[in-house]
């Protein structure tokens, strides 16, 4: 299995970044890393900076803001509901998008879902609960 390392992830979305500014041709993944990217342009300054993104990556403190993990929830939210994993994410997704109006918000609401369940397991020392995850996701689906 594939796990990137913080450095890994800046550098990704740096040259993507990068490549879609330029106007070269993006891989499929790239060009959904690129949407995502476009939806927040309060970004754009700090992936504009590879090396300063990676000096950054050094220093940074928890619970201060970070585009790397923000984006990459994004790009695992896109996956999950693509190959609908856990099963019944993508569901979720499409109703929370619907009751919300907008995919860009309904993501930043399961994104906090997915950040929940990430947690929860870390602490508990167990693997991540998909089923809560997804319940989550259709709770907030189903209130105001």
């Amino acid at each position: 299995m594939f796990t990137p390392s913080p450095a890994d992830v800046r550098r990704f979305f740096c040259t993507v970044y990068q490549k879609s500014q330029s106007g070269h041709a993006l891989e499929a993944i790239e060009e959904i890393a690129s949407r995502w990217m476009d939806e927040h342009p309060e970004f754009h300054t700090e992936l504009s900076d590879l090396d300063a993104a990676l000096l950054r990556a050094e220093t940074l403190k928890i619970g201060e803001d970070n585009p790397f993990l923000h984006l990459s929830m994004h790009l695992a939210i896109t996956e999950q509901c693509s190959i609908d994993q856990p099963r019944g994410i993508r569901q979720a997704v499409e109703l929370l998008t619907a009751r919300r109006g907008d995919l860009h918000a309904a993501h930043h609401e399961a994104m906090e879902c997915l950040g929940q369940m990430i947690w929860d397991a870390q602490r508990a020392g167990t693997g991540p609960d998909g089923n809560a995850y997804i319940a989550s996701v259709q709770r907030r689906a189903t209130k105001d």
